[in-house]
């Protein structure tokens, strides 16, 4: 009976306006337009801008961007007014919001980095781990970049786990052998660095490096 939803509909009180702010600001492409509405493609959402007079309806739009406070910028310089600052959620996220000239709400946000986080993530554990041991893997884990941490944080718990099967207690010589065959053989020597800033001579682990 029901195909999902098809559009969402923004009444505005000048459509060419608007049309600017959404299409040009914003980026949303024009899929059609006629007498009184714009169609926009906005990244798998129609938004169609529909003029009303008395606009008696308001709308929330979530824009996902790369740098909150540079489209706070342009949004502000394109007639938005900004309601709250850019904040930290409990989300993880930074998010901003702003009023359009139609009063509809524009919360513009991304996601935070680790760096960001202000706390180390909790390690994904099934296993007993020895406290220097967990240490040990959220130390060496800062070291990988923040885009790939979160891959890299499962992946090196699970060959460290793998690697204490028999005893079921985690230990520091499990943690430095996962960390580095976490990593592909050809770029396994960028680990090298990291283990010597902790203590571990990485010539000890030949035989880790070239399984």
């Amino acid at each position: 009976m029901f195909f999902g939803i098809s559009h969402v509909d923004l009444p505005v009180r000048d459509l060419p306006s608007a049309r600017v702010l959404y299409a040009q600001v914003l980026g949303f492409r024009v899929k059609q337009e006629g007498q009184g509405f714009v169609d926009l493609e906005g990244g798998g959402v129609l938004l169609r801008l529909v003029e009303s007079q008395r606009p008696e309806s308001r709308a929330t739009l979530r824009l996902q961007v790369a740098d909150v406070e540079a489209a706070v910028r342009v949004l502000v310089n394109a007639g938005a007014r900004l309601v709250y600052e850019a904040v930290r959620t409990p989300e993880l996220t930074l998010a901003a919001t702003l009023v359009d000239p139609d009063g509809h709400s524009l919360v513009v946000w991304r996601e935070l980095s680790e760096d960001e986080y202000g706390f180390l993530p909790e390690l994904p554990k099934a296993l007993t781990w020895r406290p220097e041991a967990e240490a040990l893997l959220k130390s060496l884990l800062a070291e990988v970049p923040a885009l790939f941490r979160a891959m890299a944080r499962p992946k090196v718990v699970r060959n460290a786990e793998h690697l204490a099967r028999d005893t079921r207690v985690v230990t520091c010589e499990h943690v430095v052998r996962a960390y580095i065959l976490s990593n592909a053989k050809l770029t396994r020597n960028r680990v090298r660095e990291p283990l010597r800033k902790h203590g571990y001579d990485p010539d000890a682990y030949r035989e880790e490096f070239e399984a």
